[in-house]
């Protein structure tokens, strides 16, 4: 089942220990207020308990990847009630594909559980969103709704915001973006707050793949996992698949 903040504090010792272990690291690195997370909305969503989390095993199984979807499937009949800033974050249980894998190989492990996912998805892409990912409108969608993925990984050091001691996966329903990309006088000065984060954060220059919705030079999926250097893979690693719906 998909926890809330509120639920997991209240019922800590019905998790596992790496379960409670991944929350409070979670929860530790969203509530430091000395280094603050760079992601606002992320930030603010987990402190009004609008985040909604699950739990899974290796990245690399495929009952991992029917866990994920069926999270998804779940999430996204209630992402809308639970508040401005939503977003679900699920942990993988890591430690049992070794705490020494490189960067590029936790990549192909997010794309391929990526891909399976989408296998599994029973609905058609949404008309609006453009079915290649080298057209800048492409995101990645399940159950008909279109999200932001993020990838946070223990191989990663030089990019702290992309560093985690559990294979991590988020999704944000497009709509939270809303806001942040209007050219209203809020959204431009919170733009403006997170890259600004981003950089004290991570203590360098945001990745060059890191633009905004919607411009023409963007492509998400080169930002759902960023590398530690400034390089990119060229095409992007996702099969989209038009599958019949089943009866």
């Amino acid at each position: 089942m998909l926890c809330s903040k509120s639920w997991i504090d209240q019922h800590m010792e019905k998790l596992t220990p790496w379960q409670q272990s991944a929350y409070r690291h979670f929860s530790a690195m969203m509530l430091d207020e000395e280094h603050p997370y760079p992601c606002v909305p992320g930030k603010q969503g987990f402190q009004s308990d609008t985040l909604r989390f699950g739990f899974t095993g290796d990245p690399r199984s495929g009952e991992a990847s029917e866990k994920l979807a069926s999270y998804l499937k779940q999430y996204g009949e209630i992402s809308r009630e639970t508040g401005n800033y939503a977003s679900l974050v699920v942990f993988c249980h890591s430690d049992v594909i070794g705490e020494n894998l490189s960067v590029e190989t936790y990549e192909q492990v997010f794309w391929n559980m990526l891909n399976r996912v989408h296998q599994m998805d029973e609905k058609p892409w949404p008309d609006h969103i453009g079915k290649d990912p080298h057209d800048h409108t492409w995101e990645f969608c399940f159950d008909g709704e279109p999200y932001f993925a993020f990838c946070a990984t223990p191989a990663h050091n030089v990019r702290k915001s992309r560093h985690f001691p559990y294979f991590l996966l988020a999704f944000q329903p497009r709509w939270v973006f809303d806001e942040i990309n209007s050219s209203t006088a809020f959204g431009q000065k919170l733009k403006k707050v997170i890259r600004k984060r981003l950089v004290e954060y991570d203590d360098i220059e945001p990745h060059p793949s890191l633009k905004w919705y919607g411009q023409e030079d963007n492509y998400e999926w080169k930002q759902y996992y960023l590398r530690d250097e400034d390089t990119s893979i060229s095409k992007c690693p996702f099969s989209h698949m038009h599958k019949k719906i089943k009866s």
